[in-house]
């Protein structure tokens, strides 16, 4: 039996170690710098999945064949560094995070150093709708290798992109200046639109310069997204932000959807609302409740 540990046992995480588990023939351990509250997220998610926390990092990657690191975005190099010294020669590093170019490069030369064998990793999709089976960049010295063996990991759409850490990374998050960067731009303009009773224009207004959609459904999509999971992608745009910056580009826009995607994290029971309006309604409710919220 092979064993997988995990560095982060989040979403991600959990998604990971459930598809594991299905499979039956990996042992899975975990660490998760939450697990000190028994009530946190990842503690609950232990529990659930029957995991048994580790002490530490350095004890969760004892002996494993695969480390799946999918912590927040702020954390990548970090959590490379905190396994070195448990990282069993020639283990796969699976960095998942929402990195710069910058911090996946400080990340894999820590776990490289150590004798590990690192992959840049970069999910293109929401992990929910096909888990271990979403569209997955990989670069790195050893990518193409672990391209060979990841459907053995339950990984089924791999593409390699570049023998060099920091490309597929780049891709993600040059991408996720744009849909973070729309999600932001929706809630701005309908929160607006609707308190000047114009909400209904403005979306039957997009389908002029925008592909035919059902534009009212889209934005309750992304706006949800927001609502629900703004804090991590707020964090994931300070990663865009970073990376706009180490190409020499000033990040005007990933910047203001770092405060647009943190803001909208006030609100997650807003999601919860119904229609699109509904949801927009339950903000502006609660931006007239709460002062602290309400100038951005």
């Amino acid at each position: 039996m092979r064993t997988v540990a995990l560095v982060g046992l989040g979403e991600v995480g959990r998604v990971v170690a459930e598809d594991l588990l299905a499979v039956g023939v990996f042992q899975i351990t975990a660490w998760d710098v939450a697990f000190d509250d028994p009530e946190s997220r990842a503690s609950c998610n232990a529990a659930d999945l029957a995991v048994t926390p580790a002490g530490s990092a350095t004890l969760a990657v004892a002996g494993a064949d695969l480390v799946v690191s999918a912590v927040t975005a702020a954390q990548c190099v970090a959590a490379a560094e905190s396994v070195t010294a448990g990282l069993g020669g020639g283990a796969w590093y699976f960095d998942l995070n929402s990195a710069s170019p910058g911090h996946k490069q400080a990340a894999a030369a820590a776990v490289d150093a150590a004798g590990g064998r690192y992959v840049e990793a970069a999910l293109m999709s929401p992990i929910a709708p096909r888990r271990l089976a979403s569209p997955f960049l990989l670069g790195g010295t050893h990518a193409t290798a672990f391209a060979e063996v990841a459907h053995s990991f339950g990984l089924g759409d791999v593409t390699v992109v570049s023998d060099d850490v920091g490309r597929a990374a780049a891709t993600k998050l040059c991408r996720s200046v744009v849909v973070k960067g729309l999600e932001s731009l929706l809630m701005e303009s309908l929160l607006t639109a609707r308190r000047f009773g114009v909400e209904r224009q403005v979306l039957d207004s997009l389908p002029n310069i925008l592909p035919p959609a059902d534009w009212e459904a889209v934005a309750g999509y992304f706006i949800s997204r927001s609502l629900v999971h703004g804090q991590r992608r707020s964090e994931e745009m300070t990663e865009a932000a970073a990376t706009v910056a180490e190409a020499g580009v000033q990040p005007h826009m990933s910047l203001a959807a770092v405060q647009r995607q943190s803001w909208a994290a006030h609100f997650p029971q807003a999601s919860q609302a119904g229609s699109t309006i509904e949801m927009i309604d339950a903000v502006l409710d609660a931006m007239d409740t709460d002062a602290q919220v309400r100038p951005s």
